[in-house]
């Protein structure tokens, strides 16, 4: 990969489009809110405004703060860490995300009991291993209702619990000093997101329930969005769920697993792959966490060439469409045990 960027002279961080694209989807998600406060408009537009701000906050979270976090939006640390605060403005904080995302996701890929994106929560089963319940066999029905409450978990319970968490396991390794500042900071950052964003509005004189009611809709456009996306890469009958042997070994050397349990999409559809911060290009994602996701089409050639001539396998579908209909037939298998066979 080195020789492409040589070759062609460019850098692997953001250009002029990555920019553009940041000044695009924040300022249309500030721009939101600012009207709701500004000029409190009335409950249909103000509705439909928030929602339309759900889509920018989506946005936000896959082209921006994604790219950000990982260290590949700009080769200077101090942007990635003031870009990826963006994470903010879905209600999540960055030490907690950087821990289960970069970490525990990309190291652990579809492996259950690692990769929490996987792990069997409320009445969802995303992997093949573990138990099925009578509930999971409506789960590619009731799936798409659930994922829309991720963002406002975030924002609500989910920073505290994964402290907790990763406190307990060992992932939390800050010295009790540094995780005092951590809560404050986390407390402040929570208290400003709600006021502004439910107190103001209320405060200026927007009823009760049409606050409430927008501010519900644009975390639940945002979370059905961010969910769907993230899942069409890995939650597919294609991937690999592997499970480590008594030695803790999986079969496969990283870059291999990554692309057995990994799976592109609509990569031709270039307003898509502009919005999804090509996430939709997840198998270069994965393979190289460094590189902003602009390159991400022009090296998918490559990646994809360098696995036939390596004989693993290159996992895609052409369409949205079909990688939905893909992740809702792994839902329906993973409800009927009949119905399981796992990827890979």
């Amino acid at each position: 990969m080195d020789d492409y960027f040589e070759s062609t002279g460019k850098s692997r961080y953001a250009n002029s489009e990555m920019v553009v694209k940041t000044i695009v989807l924040v300022g249309g998600y500030l721009t939101g809110i600012i009207l709701q406060i500004a000029f409190l408009p009335a409950p249909t537009l103000s509705i439909a405004l928030y929602a339309l701000t759900g889509v920018f906050l989506a946005g936000i979270g896959m082209s921006v703060m994604h790219d950000a976090n990982h260290g590949a939006y700009s080769a200077n640390d101090n942007v990635n860490r003031w870009v990826g605060y963006s994470l903010n403005l879905l209600g999540g904080m960055v030490m907690n995300w950087k821990t289960q995302h970069n970490v525990l996701h990309h190291t652990y890929t579809n492996i259950a009991g690692l990769d929490e994106d996987i792990d069997t929560k409320l009445a969802l089963k995303l992997s093949p291993h573990g138990p099925t319940t009578k509930a999971h066999k409506y789960q590619w029905f009731y799936a798409f209702f659930l994922y829309m409450i991720l963002t406002l978990y975030w924002g609500l319970a989910k920073d505290l619990v994964q402290f907790i968490h990763y406190k307990k396991v060992g992932l939390n390794r800050q010295s009790p000093g540094k995780n005092a500042i951590w809560l404050l900071k986390t407390t402040i950052v929570k208290l400003l997101y709600f006021t502004t964003l439910v107190g103001l509005p209320i405060y200026l004189g927007t009823p009760v329930w049409q606050t409430i009611a927008g501010f519900l809709i644009m975390h639940a456009v945002s979370g059905w969005i961010l969910s769907v996306v993230f899942q069409l890469a890995h939650v597919v009958p294609d991937a690999y769920f592997p499970q480590p042997d008594e030695k803790g070994f999986i079969p496969y050397s990283w870059a291999e697993h990554q692309l057995r349990t990994t799976m592109n999409f609509s990569t031709k559809n270039k307003w898509l792959s502009w919005y999804v911060g090509g996430l939709n290009f997840q198998i270069e994602h994965h393979l190289f966490t460094k590189i902003c996701h602009v390159h991400y089409p022009a090296i998918s050639e490559i990646v994809k060439k360098t696995a036939a001539e390596y004989g693993v396998p290159y996992y895609e579908k052409p369409t949205f469409g079909e990688a939905l209909r893909e992740h809702v037939a792994f839902l329906r298998m993973q409800g009927v045990p009949k119905l399981n066979e796992i990827g890979g």
